[in-house]
C-alpha cells in the first residue's frame, strides 16, 4: 500500500501503464500471427503486406520502449526470412 501522495499517484498511473503495454504487446503479437500464418497460406500479396503491418507495429514498440530494437529486429529478420522462402 502506498505511503504517500506521490506513490499513490505512482500506483494508479502503473496500473495504466500496464494495461496499455498489455494492450499493445497483445496488438504486435496478433501482427506477427497474422504474418506467419498468411506465410504459412502460400498467398504472397497477402503475407507482404501483413509483413510490413507486422513490422510497422513491431518498430513502434520499440520507440514506445516497450520492446528492446534487438529483439524487434529479431522478429522482423525471422518474418522477412519465412517470407524470402516463399518466393
Amino acid at each position: 500500500m502506498a505511503n504517500t501522495k506521490s506513490a499513490e499517484k505512482a500506483a494508479r498511473q502503473a496500473v495504466k501503464h500496464r494495461a496499455r503495454n498489455i494492450t499493445l504487446r497483445s496488438r504486435s503479437r496478433s501482427a506477427i500471427r497474422k504474418a506467419v500464418d498468411a506465410v504459412a497460406s502460400g498467398n504472397k500479396t497477402e503475407a507482404t503486406t501483413s509483413y510490413r503491418a507486422a513490422a510497422s507495429v513491431v518498430d513502434s514498440l520499440v520507440n514506445k520502449g516497450l520492446v528492446h530494437k534487438n529483439k524487434a529486429s529479431r522478429h522482423k529478420a525471422r518474418l522477412a526470412a519465412r517470407l524470402k522462402k516463399l518466393k
